[in-house]
């Protein structure tokens, strides 16, 4: 706003503006607002982001639930942001004028009508930057507010407006409340731009020639000296008078004074400030005319990376300009302002054939989408979908899909049955192993653990330190303890092998017919559930050791439970994981294969009733079964079973033998 303080002592900025004829530069052109755009390289960049945003279509959307959403084509805003937002101007004419002022004087502002009865905004109309100050006010502690304070004497308005009445688009400021002025900082730029312009239009003017000097063997009358000056420049001066024969009499000379345009590198200090206009606005060079390092070879990804960064904060500054200044606070949630960018993207035929390719393919794109991309009209059956696998339409059913042939397929439908016998084959293979890799481990548990028992827990020594006795045992079964370690060493290359046998037979039995790796998903597995052993068996440890009353309850109890553990822990965690990786390798096989369903299938003379719940159960491969926290029904007595995992897979508990299978379409 204007100060009440301006005077002679203390002009405003405009007053000295004024009185020194622009603002200050080191070229001495006046530069403003309105002379900038004088300079083409300039006016070119404000004309490149400029139209370009004003010839994107801005659509008003609505969130759709549970995700997704529509054009919001009924709201009162959609009409203003994407049609005509007054009667003398179209969208396009707005948001070219807006992003004008915008890039120029910083700051683009509109004065927003609402409907004084209904409160729905029916008008937007641009206000002249020129005329627009724009200030902030203290509202209560801690709170401020712009002010916004339009006069104009043409018209004889002046009026103060509140953030809701207006329609604010800022550039790049220091304070939050207004933009830099990218004219007042880039002054000494444009300013040495036009004083080039200038300098080239007034060497045309001269004849294309430096300026010189006459001279004479003899001294003459000042009035000889401006006829002799007004004669040549008659004979010479100008375009037209150019290049003309000079006759010099009694003695006269010529003399060039000056330095000519290539020795002070005229052309090069022009190409140089386009390129220094480019940096100012964020453009690349080739948008206002500079060819010089352009190619075909890069030309497409400057374009991309112009959209992306120079265009990108234009687009996200209007966007949120919409959505906290147009729209209501209980409209945020629902409403939201955004530019089509895809026309600015496109690539070439080529690219784009290939992008529409990988998008039908794997089932993000119909093929109406992509006619609608190419602004081509709907083909019948056109809407429907492809999935990966054997590219079937989404949706259909095994029975309904058309019919295959392949030796894939025929081998796989040979396969059908054949995998859980395989794979028992397997885990009775493998079992052993994991047998003695879990012996081992738990002959260094018992060690260990003894050793630590007498250390802190021996009472014939006067040993009773419950605290040391348990930091041992942590550091025993920590990440980077013995434990894990040997566990580590003996179960990574073994489920590595067994993963890798499964994966085999998995692909066979579903036509596959690629290798399919495993190596990482196995390490990880073996890691995973070493590291579940380790912990299992410090908690178990920790808890009787706590619970004792004396420490040599401490060391009765904490032996006994290394006695069960060798009496059962052997076959227990051997029936595991003989069971578990066997479904999780082949579930992980059947994900690479483009699988994807799997059932669960119950299998055993005497079926326990939680797995009978299960059994025929089918889901897609990427759902559990069972959820974490879910819970299974079991016999009559209303026991449950609360699953403690995800389960994509059997068993579900502890001496489950169920399997999963694939299903093949």
């Amino acid at each position: 706003m204007r100060s009440a303080l301006s005077g002679i002592a203390t002009p405003e900025k405009w007053v000295e503006d004024w009185m020194r004829g622009g603002s200050v530069n080191s070229a001495g052109i006046r530069v403003d607002e309105d002379t900038a755009l004088t300079y083409s390289p300039f006016f070119a960049g404000v004309r490149v982001l400029s139209e370009d945003v004003g010839a994107l279509p801005m659509f008003l959307y609505e969130r759709m639930q549970p995700r997704g959403k529509q054009r919001a084509t009924a709201h009162p805003l959609y009409a203003l942001l994407h049609d005509q937002p007054n009667p003398m101007m179209s969208a396009v004419q707005f948001k070219e004028t807006l992003m004008g002022h915008a890039i120029t004087w910083g700051n683009g502002v509109a004065h927003v009508v609402t409907n004084e009865r209904t409160g729905v905004i029916e008008e937007l109309w641009p206000l002249r930057p020129d005329r627009l100050r724009i200030g902030v006010k203290r509202t209560g502690a801690g709170r401020f507010e712009r002010r916004y304070r339009y006069d104009d004497d043409v018209n004889g308005i002046h009026v103060t407006l509140l953030p809701h009445e207006v329609l604010h688009v800022g550039g790049l400021g220091f304070d939050g409340v207004e933009g830099y002025s990218v004219v007042h900082l880039a002054a000494n730029a444009i300013g040495l731009g036009l004083a080039t312009e200038h300098h080239g239009a007034k060497v045309f003017s001269n004849g294309a020639a430096p300026g010189g000097a006459l001279s004479h063997p003899s001294n003459l009358s000042p009035e000889a000296r401006r006829r002799m000056a007004d004669d040549w420049e008659n004979i010479h001066k100008g375009i037209d008078r150019a290049h003309r024969v000079a006759i010099l009499e009694e003695g006269v000379t010529w003399q060039q004074v000056g330095v000519p345009n290539d020795a002070a590198q005229f052309l090069e200090t022009r190409k140089l400030q386009v390129t220094e206009m480019a940096r100012w606005l964020r453009l690349p060079p080739h948008k206002i005319g500079d060819l010089d390092r352009a190619t075909f070879s890069n030309i497409e990804q400057q374009q991309l990376d112009y959209v992306s960064s120079a265009l990108n904060i234009w687009l996200v500054r209007w966007e949120q300009a919409v959505l906290t200044q147009l729209l209501l606070p209980e409209e945020r949630q629902r409403y939201y302002a955004e530019f089509l960018v895809d026309s600015l993207l496109r690539g070439d035929t080529l690219t784009r054939y290939q992008a529409y390719a990988i998008g039908r393919q794997w089932g993000w794109l119909s093929a109406n989408d992509i006619q609608d991309k190419e602004n081509g009209n709907p083909i019948e059956g056109g809407d429907e979908y492809l999935v990966p696998l054997n590219m079937v339409p989404a949706g259909r059913s095994a029975a309904a899909a058309p019919a295959r042939d392949s030796v894939p397929g025929r081998w796989a439908r040979l396969m059908r049955g054949r995998g859980g016998a395989l794979r028992d084959k397997l885990a009775d293979q493998y079992g052993p192993k994991i047998r003695e890799s879990v012996d081992e481990v738990l002959a260094l548990e018992t060690e260990r653990v003894t050793a630590l028992l007498e250390e802190h827990l021996e009472p014939e020594r006067g040993r009773r330190s419950l605290s040391g006795f348990l930091t041992g045992l942590g550091a025993l079964y920590a990440d980077d303890g013995p434990v894990m370690e040997r566990l580590a060493e003996l179960w990574v290359p073994l489920f590595q092998l067994f993963a890798a046998d499964v994966a085999t037979d998995a692909a066979e039995e579903v036509g596959h017919e690629e290798d399919i790796d495993l190596s990482v998903w196995s390490r990880a597995y073996a890691l995973s559930h070493a590291a579940y052993q380790a912990a299992s068996s410090f908690g178990q440890l920790r808890n009787v050791a706590e619970k004792a009353d004396t420490p040599e309850a401490i060391v009765a109890d904490v032996l006994g439970r290394l006695a069960k553990w060798q009496e059962e822990k052997g076959d227990k965690v051997t029936r595991w994981e003989s069971t578990q990786l066997p479904n999780a390798a082949a579930r992980e096989a059947w994900r690479d294969a483009g699988v994807k369903q799997v059932r669960w299938v119950t299998r055993g003379s005497k079926h326990c009733p939680y797995c009978i719940k299960l059994d025929g159960a089918l889901r897609d491969i990427e759902k559990p079964f069972v959820g974490k926290g879910d819970e299974i029904d079991g016999d009559e007595d209303g026991e449950k079973l609360v699953a403690k995992r995800d389960t994509f897979h059997p068993p579900v508990h502890a001496g489950c033998q169920c399997q999963v299978v694939p299903v093949v379409q």
